[in-house]
């Protein structure tokens, strides 16, 4: 019995301004400025990340979810977060 399809994910790069992801064959930015849970998380964090829809990218050592539309248009998607409080 074959098992569950998932969708791929790499992280491609990360720096001290953010973190690229490559979902097929479109490379996506995440910037610290635009998402900044990221920049204190640990590679091991950041390279843990699941797609388990197509536009559902999800990072279980962070407990963060994203839409993909969010990292194509973060001005569309105005930052939320207990953290900002």
């Amino acid at each position: 019995m074959p098992g569950t399809d998932t969708l791929a994910v790499e992280v491609t790069h990360v720096s001290a301004h953010g973190l690229w992801l490559l979902l097929g064959d479109e490379e996506l930015a995440v910037p610290y400025a635009e998402f900044p849970w990221f920049k204190k998380a640990t590679i091991e964090q950041i390279v843990a990340v699941e797609r388990p829809t197509e536009n559902h990218l999800y990072w279980p050592l962070l407990d963060i979810d994203l839409s993909v539309e969010s990292l194509r248009n973060p001005q569309d998607f105005p930052r939320v977060s207990v953290l900002d409080a």
